[in-house]
């Protein structure tokens, strides 16, 4: 549970707090990628209208959610999975900077991708495994 209170706090620092005191493992995980995705939009539209702080402002935040969901990896009970995605957060921080750094449109949009393909494996979840106990080994 400790790794999913990190995921919590780091959700509570960027203010998406609604529904996390009575949500489940999974839920805050889909919390937090609703917040990544709703961060990421708000950092195209900012650079499309050339709001440089704002931009930066929404970037941030999305930066700071991937660190929450980097955080909530279980490396013991997920294996090669959990390194997989601690690889790919790994690699949408670095892009993040990216397109902080140069205002790039195309790799915003490769790193929504990712993290829309990722947060519907995460929507689909509940009904793949069914029973909560199966739905633990693979959020903490």
């Amino acid at each position: 549970m400790r790794a999913y209170s990190r995921a919590a706090e780091s959700y509570g620092s960027v203010q998406i707090v609604t529904g996390v005191a009575t949500a489940n493992n999974v839920q805050l995980i889909q919390m937090l990628f609703d917040g990544l995705i709703e961060s990421l939009a708000m950092a195209k539209g900012h650079i499309q209208n050339r709001s440089i702080e704002e931009k930066s402002k929404a970037i941030a935040r999305a930066g700071r959610i991937v660190v929450g969901l980097q955080g909530a990896l279980d490396f013991e009970r997920g294996g090669e999975l959990a390194q997989n995605l601690n690889e790919l957060y790994a690699y949408v921080t670095r892009r993040l900077f990216h397109v902080n750094a140069h205002n790039d449109l195309n790799a915003l949009e490769e790193v929504t991708t990712l993290m829309k393909d990722i947060a519907q494996a995460w929507q689909t979840l509940p009904s793949l495994l069914g029973s909560s106990s199966q739905i633990s080994a693979y959020a903490n």
